[in-house]
């Protein structure tokens, strides 16, 4: 039914691809490509002793437009998925406009050399989707991705106003080595030491990094720390969400990981400035990122779950009304299947759902699209059958100050 052609060979590269050659009546043909063809050949290897499909691969710049161009023309690809990095958005979301073929990312787009992350730029490149009648769907890993269906979902089905909602992300793994991120350390890192924002009664509250912080009580997990950040799906969910009063985001660090950061940025390690050194320039963070353990060689090391979700709250014929949707993620398990934990799992997998639903024409439209513009029924379907079920707990309602 469709071609699909997958952009990057990291953890989240091979769960996609692994699920996608499992959805073979849908992926006709799949190809995976990155500027390290090996990368590709091994994940492409894997998945053959697993599974009766072949994957072709092929090398690419994800930074030349005319070198991705041309991959999509050999290989007569329908849909793009870019699981490279942020800061090739762009570049890949201009080839598919080229090519006029389907897009698909899991994180929105942020320049190299400065640390901001927002969807203006993806944005701006609607009316050329909707001029080609292609589709380009932002932001479809867990977080963004799986948590603006959550919301999506829960505004068609569960809720007649929604006032409130604190999007959690808990991971509980533990790999062992003293300090480590669990995906791409300059984007992970950059993330996580900057300003928090969020957003309450109609505009944008920034704080400091890890001012604000709360205890919550993960099911299957515990009660874990949870430091408020600003995250991508915050942008595009006060956008789509209408009526909202305040929407956060949380994530779980343990305290030595937020010591080894700090030090790491006292010290200047975290700057994305270049820097001399002994006569040759070079980036600090980029220097860290080759010190600390590659995030793909993690799976093996790592036991324990991931919790990730949505605690909503709001009205319903008239009553008050909160509800907790989230999914838990094992790591051992998720590496037993696909030889990568249940970070690059959680994310790769709503990554190939997203491409799915687009290839089948269960999700269509014409024009740059994020995830809870759909109607989220059939996402939160696949979800259940491809191996990231979710359950939803009724609360008594909470979440929020009442003064709001």
């Amino acid at each position: 039914m469709s071609k699909l052609l997958i952009i990057g060979a990291g953890g989240v590269s091979r769960v996609a691809t692994f699920k996608a050659a499992l959805n073979s009546d849908t992926f006709t043909h799949i190809i995976l490509a990155s500027r390290t063809k090996s990368k590709c050949d091994e994940i492409a290897g894997f998945i053959k002793e697993r599974l009766a499909v072949q994957i072709q691969t092929a090398q690419v710049d994800a930074d030349n437009m005319q070198e991705v161009v041309e991959l999509i023309k050999e290989t007569k690809a329908d849909i793009l998925l870019n699981l490279a990095l942020p800061y090739q958005d762009l570049t890949l979301m201009d080839a598919c406009i080229e090519t006029k073929i389907h897009y698909i990312d899991t994180a929105n787009y942020e320049h190299p050399s400065l640390a901001k992350f927002e969807y203006k730029k993806q944005w701006e490149r609607n009316e050329k989707f909707k001029q080609l009648g292609i589709l380009g769907l932002l932001g479809s890993g867990f977080d963004p991705g799986v948590t603006n269906v959550f919301c999506a979902y829960a505004a068609q089905n569960l809720f007649d106003e929604i006032f409130f909602i604190d999007i959690l992300d808990c991971n509980a793994g533990d790999h062992g080595y003293a300090f480590a991120t669990n995906f791409n350390p300059e984007i992970n890192l950059r993330e996580v030491s900057a300003k928090g924002r969020y957003w309450c009664k109609g505009k944008w509250i920034e704080t400091d990094p890890m001012q604000i912080h709360m205890q919550w009580d993960y099911p299957e997990i515990g009660v874990k720390e949870s430091y408020l950040l600003y995250h991508e799906e915050l942008e595009s969910l006060v956008k789509n969400i209408t009526g909202l009063k305040r929407i956060r985001f949380f994530m779980t660090f343990s305290q030595n990981y937020l010591t080894h950061m700090k030090c790491l940025e006292n010290v200047g390690m975290l700057g994305i400035k270049p820097v001399q050194h002994q006569g040759v320039e070079i980036v600090p963070i980029e220097f860290l990122k080759t010190l600390l353990p590659d995030p793909a060689s993690l799976g093996v090391r790592t036991k324990g779950y991931t919790n990730i979700g949505c605690v909503i709250r709001g009205k319903k014929d008239g009553k008050e009304k909160q509800v907790y949707i989230y999914n838990v993620c094992n790591h051992e398990e998720c590496y037993k299947e696909t030889g990568a934990q249940a970070v690059s799992y959680t994310t790769g997998v709503p990554a190939m759902i997203g491409a799915k639903l687009i290839a089948k024409r269960i999700w269509q439209g014409e024009g740059v699209f994020n995830m809870e513009e759909f109607n989220a029924q059939a996402f939160m379907s696949e979800l259940n059958t491809q191996g990231l079920p979710w359950k939803i707990i009724e609360m008594k309602p909470s979440l929020g100050d009442e003064e709001l």
